[in-house]
This record gives C-alpha cells, sequence and structure tokens, in this order.
C-alpha cells in the first residue's frame, strides 16, 4: 500500500515530520511551534514570571478562579441573623446587618482611610455593599451610632445602592451626615428622623430602643433591637465614665435598665480590648487642661484631634472662663466648632474665637492656639507652623504646646518628626506620657467585661477592631466567666445565624466582603492589576522604550529612545543606557530577520522578554516597562494601532505614578474637580 507523504510542520501541527522536498517557511518557527524567541518559551513569559514573582503583594491576593459569590436565603421566622459586613477586620469601615422578622436593619454606613501601602492613589475603602443590594427591598432603616467619620464616611457612596432607606440617629450626628452631604450636591439627600436616648420606635414589624454612650463625640448612643427571643444590642463605640475604676451613677443606671432585659446577642467595641485595666476618664484630661489653660503663662498652643468634640469644646470654654482668645488652625476643627455651635452644645461669645491674622493685638498670655495636626501630618496647621511655614504664626522659645493625643499605631514617624521640629523651635511641649492631656475614647478591659456583665446576653461577639482586638476581647470576657460556646468571633462576611433563640450557626460560606474602593471618581471592588500596577511604580519605578523601526529593512532607524522614572537617574547610568541600547538594537533585529510582514506584537512581546531580564540582572530591580515599537512606513495600519496603544500605556503609567505622590483628596478637592468636569 502507497502512504501518504508526510505533512510539512507548521504551527497547527508543530510534531509533523518534514519530507526533504519541503522546504522551511521564511518565518521560521522553532521547536514549540512558535517564532524564534527564547528556548521555546512564548514571548513576554520570562517578564511575566519576573513580576509575577516580584510584584505580587502579599496583601492583594490574586483570585484567578474565584467561586461564585454566596447570598444565602430568607432565614426563616424563628431565625435572626447578624452579618457584619464591616469593621470587624480593621478599626473602622463599620457596618453591620441584622435580618429579622424579615427586615433588614443596617447599623453604621462607615469608611477607612486607605494606606498607601496598601492602595496606592485611593482615597478610601467602604464595606461591600452586594449582600443590601441582592435584599434591599428588605433593608427598612439604618441607624447611625455616632458622628465620627468610621460611622458615618459611607453614607454619601452607599445609601443609594442599597434603596436609600431612612436614617435613624441624634441630633449631632444628623446635623454633621447633613454637612458631609452638602460635599456631594449630586447624591440624593436621605431622610434623616432623630432619636433620643430612652426613645423606643417601631420600624415595620421591629421595636427598637436607644441609649447613651460614653465616646470621645456628644450625642452617642447604642441600640437595641428587640426580636421574639430577646434583643440584640449593638454598643457602638464606647468607654465608661468612671471615678478610680467605679463606674458613675449614669454609667450605673443606663447599663442596670439594659440588664433587666432578656438580651440574646451583644456585639461590642474592641478598639481598646488589648489594654489592660480603665482608661484614663475624659474629664481628668479636661481638668488637666484646664489648669494648664488657667496657669501658663505664655502663648500656649494645644494639637488635638478635631473628631474629639468633647475636649475642643472645653478647651474653647476654659480658654473663655480666664478671658483668653482662641484662635483655631485647621478645616474640621472649624467645621466641627461651626457644627457644635449649631447643634446647640457649644454657646460662647463671638468674641472670643478670633482670626490668626489678629494675634498681634493681643498679649501672648491671652492666646489659646487650638490646632489639627498633633499626629504629625505633613500639611496640618501644626506642622506647618513647626516648619514655619504659615504665614501669621511663627513659634517662639517662650511658647508652651500641648500634644493632646497618643501616638496612632502607623505614625510614630511623622509624630516624631513633628517633635524634633517643635524642639528646634525651643517650645515647651507636654505631651501625654507626662500628663493626663489625653484619653481614649475607648474602653479598657476592665470597662468592657463590667459592661459584658451588664448586659448578660445569651451570645457574644467582639466588634469594631482588628482580629488581635475582638480575640484579646473575648478572652477578656471569656476569663470573666462568659462560656467559651458563647463567644463568636467574626470576620467580615460572616453568616450568624441564631436558632429558635438556643443555636448559634455560622455559615461555612460568606457574603461578598472584599471592600469596595473610592479612587477619585470611581467606586468599585478593589481592582488588583491597577493597584499592584501603582505598588510597582511605587517600589521599583517605570522603564519606557521607544524603538523606531524600518518597515521594509526590519532595521532600527535611530537609536532608542529611553525614559526612566523613579528607577535609574539616567545621567548617571551612562553604561546601562548605552548597554540598553546595544540589546534593544540587537534584539529587534534579530525579532525581524526574515520576518515579511513584519509582526509589531510579536517584535515587542520579544522586548519585553529581553528587557525585563537584562534590567532585572543588572539592577535587580523590576521596574514597570513600556515599550513601544513604531515603524517609519505612517500608511502602515498597524503602526496607527502601535502608536495609540503606546501612548495611550504611557499616559495610564503617567497617571498612575502621578496618582501616588498625592495625598488623599480633600472633600474641597474633590468639590472642584467634579465642577471643573462637569463645565468640561
Amino acid at each position: 500500500m502507497n502512504q501518504a507523504p508526510a505533512p510539512a510542520p507548521s504551527p497547527a501541527n508543530p510534531r509533523a515530520v518534514p519530507s526533504r522536498e519541503i522546504r522551511p517557511s521564511p518565518r521560521r518557527y522553532n521547536r514549540g511551534g512558535r517564532p524564534p524567541g527564547r528556548g521555546g518559551m512564548r514571548p513576554g513569559s520570562t517578564a511575566r514570571r519576573i513580576q509575577r514573582i516580584l510584584r505580587r503583594p502579599t496583601s492583594m491576593p490574586m483570585h484567578a478562579n474565584r467561586a461564585a459569590d454566596y447570598y444565602p436565603e430568607q432565614p426563616a421566622e424563628n431565625v435572626v441573623r447578624i452579618v457584619p459586613l464591616g469593621g470587624v477586620e480593621e478599626v473602622g469601615r463599620n457596618m453591620v446587618a441584622v435580618d429579622v422578622n424579615g427586615d433588614i436593619f443596617v447599623f453604621d454606613v462607615g469608611f477607612h482611610f486607605k494606606e498607601e501601602d496598601d492602595a496606592p492613589g485611593a482615597d478610601y475603602s467602604l464595606p461591600n455593599t452586594a449582600y443590601l443590594e441582592k435584599n434591599k427591598e428588605r433593608v427598612r432603616a439604618v441607624i447611625i451610632t455616632h458622628g465620627h467619620l468610621d460611622h458615618i464616611g459611607g453614607i454619601p457612596f452607599l445609601m443609594a445602592r442599597f434603596g436609600n432607606p431612612p436614617i435613624y440617629t441624634r441630633n449631632l450626628t444628623s446635623i454633621m451626615i447633613q454637612r458631609r452631604q452638602e460635599e456631594y450636591p449630586d447624591v440624593p439627600k436621605p431622610e434623616i428622623n432623630i432619636v433620643e436616648p430612652g426613645q423606643s420606635i417601631t420600624i415595620a414589624h421591629t421595636k427598637m430602643k436607644f441609649f447613651p454612650v460614653t465616646h470621645s463625640i456628644p450625642d452617642s448612643m447604642g441600640v437595641s433591637l428587640t426580636t421574639p427571643y430577646g434583643n440584640v444590642v449593638l454598643s457602638g463605640d464606647l468607654k465608661l465614665d468612671h471615678q478610680d475604676n467605679i463606674p458613675s451613677e449614669r454609667e450605673v443606671t443606663t447599663w442596670g435598665e439594659l440588664a433587666k432585659d432578656k438580651n440574646l446577642f451583644f456585639i461590642a467595641d474592641s478598639t481598646n480590648a488589648e489594654r489592660e485595666g480603665f482608661s484614663i476618664p475624659e474629664k481628668r484630661v479636661q481638668q488637666t487642661l484646664d489648669e494648664i489653660i488657667k496657669t501658663v503663662s505664655s502663648r500656649l498652643i494645644i494639637g488635638t484631634f478635631a473628631s474629639q468634640f468633647e475636649r475642643m469644646m472645653s478647651i474653647i470654654e476654659s480658654a473663655e472662663k480666664y478671658g483668653k482668645k482662641i484662635v483655631t488652625e485647621g478645616r474640621s476643627i472649624k467645621n466641627n466648632i461651626e457644627i457644635a455651635e449649631r447643634a446647640g452644645l457649644l454657646k460662647i461669645d463671638k468674641s472670643t474665637i478670633i482670626p490668626a491674622q489678629d494675634i498681634s493685638n493681643y498679649p501672648p498670655d491671652k492666646l489659646v492656639l487650638l490646632c489639627t495636626g498633633a499626629q504629625g501630618e505633613e500639611f496640618a496647621a501644626l506642622m506647618r507652623i513647626a516648619t514655619k511655614q504659615h504665614k501669621y504664626i511663627q513659634f517662639n522659645e517662650r511658647d508652651t504646646v500641648v500634644l493632646s493625643s497618643s501616638v496612632i499605631p502607623g505614625n510614630e514617624v511623622s509624630v516624631q518628626k513633628l517633635k524634633d521640629n517643635l524642639y528646634r523651635n525651643k517650645v515647651t511641649i507636654i505631651h501625654y506620657r507626662s500628663s493626663d492631656v489625653h484619653s481614649t475614647g475607648h474602653g479598657n478591659t476592665g470597662e468592657l467585661v463590667w459592661i459584658n456583665k451588664q448586659v448578660n446576653a445569651k451570645f457574644f461577639m467582639p466588634g469594631y477592631g482588628y482580629y488581635s482586638m475582638t480575640a484579646s476581647h473575648a478572652k477578656a470576657v471569656e476569663q470573666a466567666g462568659r462560656p467559651r460556646e458563647s463567644i463568636i468571633i467574626a470576620d467580615n462576611g460572616s453568616v450568624i445565624d441564631i436558632i429558635d433563640g438556643e443555636t448559634l450557626n455560622v455559615h461555612k460560606q460568606k457574603v461578598p466582603s472584599t471592600p469596595l474602593i473610592v479612587d477619585g471618581f470611581n467606586i468599585g471592588n478593589r481592582q488588583e492589576v491597577v493597584m499592584r500596577d501603582r505598588q510597582s511604580l511605587a517600589k521599583d519605578g517605570m522603564f519606557v522604550i521607544i524603538a523606531s523601526v524600518n518597515l521594509k529593512t526590519g532595521k532600527l532607524r535611530k537609536s532608542p529612545d529611553i525614559i526612566s522614572r523613579g528607577f535609574i537617574y539616567l545621567r548617571e547610568s551612562q553604561n546601562l543606557l548605552n548597554e540598553a541600547r546595544i540589546l534593544i538594537k540587537k534584539t529587534v533585529e534579530d525579532s525581524t530577520h526574515n520576518m515579511n510582514p513584519i509582526d509589531l506584537d510579536y517584535v515587542k512581546n520579544n522586548l519585553t522578554d529581553v528587557m525585563a531580564g537584562f534590567l532585572f540582572a543588572r539592577t535587580n530591580k523590576a521596574p514597570m516597562g513600556v515599550f513601544g515599537v513604531v515603524c517609519s512606513n505612517a500608511m502602515h495600519p498597524r503602526i496607527v494601532l502601535s502608536v495609540g496603544n503606546f501612548f495611550f500605556s504611557i499616559f495610564s503609567a503617567l497617571v498612575g505614578f502621578l496618582h501616588l505622590q498625592r495625598r488623599s483628596l480633600s472633600s474641597s478637592s474633590f468639590l472642584s474637580a467634579r465642577a471643573w468636569a462637569r463645565r468640561s
């Protein structure tokens, strides 16, 4: 029998045995059936492998085979469901959903300022509301416990996603929500209902009552929500008002009333659960500051958090009492003073607060400057004064500076820089380690254990904190006598069912909890590729190559252009650049040898492969590479596409790089940008 001739090798059949009469194609192929690259590997594979190994941040895992999102069915009538959507794996981004009687109630809608290391250029992260969006027809209300941004900051971004339900909160918090909404005029205004401590209301089929809690901002409250099997109690952020570790009469009365109820499930603040004993009461701090304001015979500068309403108002009232003028420096302090006056919490003479340009009209011992920036923020008022960048205020050696704040973890370096600059100005410094000038707004374990015993709920979930904080809280209450099986340490997205008021069931799967990112004008799930690119730019910089190829000969028309940003300093790296240009020329011309027509994509991929390996071998760094190959024949259709893609890549990379250099946009920046966008 005659055999058919052997088939010729081709990309579709790379293992075919060629006959002697068949010549290889002018466009050569290697053993893998691809144009010649590096050892049969797909062009670009080395670069991609280097990037996968070196650039992938541990905090941002890849999800190539992500499982389908989990959305549990509506719970049965005998089930009370708790779903923490944020705030139990971090401090901030607080949101908890309670599903009872066929209705869903949402507690707090906060945000979290993003660290640059985690998400470069992003402004905030928000709770993932996909679960609420799937069930938005059952969301009846949002209850806000107090006015700090980690509890109200997400309202302008998220409320419309799950149906804009009505908000229930206290007076000061409502004013702060409205003030924040003014910064987002295109967002629908929420319906806000004012409630008071001791008041009970019924929403849909569910009754709830509100009780006061002690925190660093007035009008803070907790909530007790009635279910057929007992109450679900949420504390919000809190501490105890106490004297020598003995709770005040108001605290005993408030928590004693809750103790009379049948409480099923308790969620409590864990922020300071890693600290033993009792926190310093705010009254002691106010007394210390009052004494300092009274006795200091020079100009006094106090740096504090603008969110510390109680302390800020106490400082202003003390200054007025001793006949001193107040100068407020910092946008957030000015705003919060205005809000406190609008809420009727601060009543002072209009002449007490003066502008900074008028300080020369008063003797130094009659001036108290209230400033933001105690955490060493670069552009805050205190740092600008310390670095002699303030227009009206300069330090002198007779000044006294009070840092009425502790050091937030992660801010140690910036606070140290602030202290160094203050000492260079030879001022006297009083801080929380030398005097009782700061107290936290969150209770220590002694307070948390006392509160837990008062509520005496059947089940307990520590909330509002990182895992180490919630675990410490759980350990403390267990050591105080609570059964271990009654404690649940949840993650964001956990689905916790209480069946018949007796059995605790935690679903194996979680609802979507990946944070939403506010990034400029965009709000959405974390875009891992974008964030990885920004991290790569921040770590190793960018290396751009522009190679102009003669379409007919495949040769370089001129020496390639090279741009470097954040990678190497070109003037001091001439040897590296010369080697790079030689390698680029050789790679391009080898890639185009016997190629007709020239495949620009193949040339670019091969160039990417070779240059990524070269740069890493020479510098031990993996910069983001942007490689453009353009041809001299302007009429070739692929040229237009390549040039367009190239400049688009350059633009995208530069925008991302510049994004790294900015700080989070202020609200005014958002407004001006939005207005510019509308005009354009």
